[in-house]
C-alpha cells in the first residue's frame, strides 16, 4: 500500500473515460477520444484481450472501432450490445466475433503465433503500450478481422441546449431498459430493444451524476450536483437520501453524492446493499474527508458510514459477489475496499497521473474466474491519462477449520491444567 508506480496493462492513443469487461468472452472494452476538437486525437472503442500468464496479466488490442468525431464518454454492455454516450446522444453498437480468414485462420486470436508474440510484447505493459502509441497499422489490420462493430440504433439522452451530455447509461438486469442520465437533470428510461422512450422526468436541478437501477427493477437511485440522492419508483419519488442525518457536525449542503452503486451481499441471495460516495461540495485549504455509506437495498435505511480519505473520489465499482468496492480519486490513487466493514484492503497513490475516470471489476463468470488467477478481487482502472491498469487483491490466507478446533481444544485443555495446578482440588 502507499506510493508506487503500477505497471501499464495497456495505454491508448487518446484518453481512456470508461471501461467495461464483457462477462461471456471476457473482452475489456474501453473508450475514449479528444471530442470533436480538431487536435489530432482520435475518438474510438478498443476492444481488448486479456490473459494471465503466470501471476501477470497482459492485454493486447484485438480491435478498434473508430467513432469520428464523438468521444465515448461512458457506456454499458448489455449481451453483445454496447450503450455508448457520446456527446447528448446514446449509440446503440452490436459487437460480434468475425471468423478470421487467412493464416490467422489457424487459431483463436489467443492462440495465434502472432497473437503470442503480441502478448510476450506486451508483458508487463511496455510492450502492448508502445504498439499502441506508433498505431501499428499491420497489427491493427490484422486485429479487425476478428470482431465486427455495428451501430444499429441511437437516441438523445440529453436535452440541454448548451451543451447536451449525457453523464450515464445502465441496462436494467434483465435488459428490458435502457436507463441514461445528462446535464440537463432529466432521467430517461427507454424500453430496449425498441428504443422506445418509456419514462422522461426531472429527477435533479442540475446534473445527473450517477445512477443504478436494482436487480428487480423496483428502485432507480439517482444522484446529482444539487446534494440530493433520490430513490424513485418509476417517475415517483419515493425518498431522498440523508446520510448524514446522524452526524451533527457534518453542516448542511458541505457535501454532495457522487456515485451510487446497488450491490449483492455474498451468499445472502434475496439481500441487497446501496452505496455511496459524498463528496465534499468546495474544497478547503485543509481537504476534508470523503465519505464512503451502506445503504438496505430493500428499506434504504443507512447501515454505516466510514470516512474514506481526503482525496476526492472520482468513480466507484461494485464486485459482482458484492464482497468489494472500488473507488478512483482526482489525483489518479486508486483503493478497493470491503464491502462488509468499509475498511480499506488496497491502496495505492497517485497509481495514474491525473483523474481516474472509471473501474471495473472483474465478472465473477467462468472467463472471469479463469482471468483472476490466486486472486480474490482483479480490478481494472482507465484515466484521463490515457493509461488502462490491473489492481489485483491476493486470495487472503486461512486457517482450516480443523486446524483452528484443534487449537481450541488445546487451550481449553491448557486452561484446565493450569487451574489445576494454581487451586489443587478446584477441578
Amino acid at each position: 500500500m502507499g506510493k508506487r508506480r503500477m505497471p501499464d496493462l495497456y495505454r491508448a492513443p487518446f484518453p481512456l473515460y470508461t471501461i467495461k469487461v464483457d462477462p461471456k468472452t471476457g473482452w475489456v472494452i474501453t473508450a475514449g477520444g479528444g471530442g470533436g476538437s480538431k487536435t489530432g486525437i482520435k475518438n474510438a472503442v478498443h476492444f481488448l484481450g486479456l490473459e494471465l500468464v503466470g501471476d501477470q496479466h497482459c492485454a493486447t488490442l484485438v480491435h478498434s472501432h473508430d467513432t469520428d468525431t464523438r468521444a465515448t464518454m461512458n457506456l454499458a454492455i448489455g449481451g453483445d450490445v454496447i450503450a455508448a454516450g457520446q456527446d447528448g446522444r446514446c449509440s446503440l453498437m452490436r459487437f460480434r466475433q468475425r471468423q478470421p480468414s487467412g493464416k490467422a485462420a489457424a487459431k483463436d486470436w489467443g492462440g495465434s503465433e502472432q497473437g503470442a508474440a503480441r502478448r510476450r510484447a506486451g508483458k508487463g505493459g511496455k510492450g502492448s503500450e508502445g504498439a499502441a502509441a506508433r498505431g501499428n497499422l499491420s497489427e491493427m489490420n490484422d486485429n479487425t478481422t476478428q470482431i465486427s462493430v455495428d451501430t444499429f440504433g441511437e437516441v438523445q439522452s440529453d436535452l440541454n441546449p448548451q451543451d447536451p451530455l449525457q453523464k450515464c447509461v445502465r441496462f436494467s438486469p434483465d435488459l428490458s431498459l435502457l436507463l441514461t442520465g445528462g446535464t440537463d437533470g432529466h432521467i430517461r428510461v427507454w424500453e430496449y430493444p425498441s428504443l422506445k422512450e418509456k419514462l422522461d422526468f426531472k429527477a435533479h436541478e442540475g446534473e445527473i451524476e450517477d445512477l443504478d437501477i436494482s436487480p428487480n427493477n423496483k428502485h432507480l437511485v439517482t444522484v446529482g450536483r444539487d446534494f440530493a440522492c433520490s430513490i424513485w419508483s418509476g417517475n415517483q419519488l419515493a425518498m431522498s437520501l440523508c446520510w448524514h442525518e446522524k452526524m451533527p457536525q457534518i453542516a448542511a449542503k458541505s457535501y454532495r453524492y457522487m456515485s451510487c452503486r446497488f450491490g449483492k451481499v455474498e451468499d445472502q441471495k434475496d439481500t441487497l446493499r446501496l452505496y455511496t460516495v459524498q463528496i465534499p461540495h468546495k474544497r478547503d485549504r485543509k481537504p476534508p474527508q470523503c465519505y464512503l455509506s451502506k445503504w438496505d437495498g430493500q428499506n434504504f435505511l443507512p447501515m454505516l458510514t466510514n470516512p474514506c480519505g481526503t482525496e476526492v473520489i472520482s468513480t466507484l465499482a461494485v464486485s459482482d459477489s458484492g464482497t468489494f468496492l472500488g473507488l478512483g480519486t482526482v489525483t489518479g490513487s486508486v483503493a478497493i475496499y470491503v464491502a462488509f466493514s468499509l475498511q480499506k484492503l488496497y491502496y495505492v497513490q497517485e497509481s495514474h497521473g491525473i483523474v481516474v475516470t472509471d473501474l471495473a471489476f472483474l465478472p465473477d463468470t467462468p472467463k472471469g474466474q479463469s482471468l483472476k488467477g490466486n486472486n480474490e478481487a482483479a480490478m481494472l482502472s482507465v484515466a484521463v491519462d490515457s493509461r488502462c491498469q490491473m489492481h489485483t487483491v491476493r486470495n487472503r490466507r486461512s486457517l482450516p477449520i480443523w486446524l483452528v478446533l484443534f487449537f481450541c481444544g488445546l487451550m481449553v485443555v491448557g486452561a484446565v491444567l493450569l487451574l489445576q495446578h494454581l487451586f489443587p482440588g478446584l477441578i
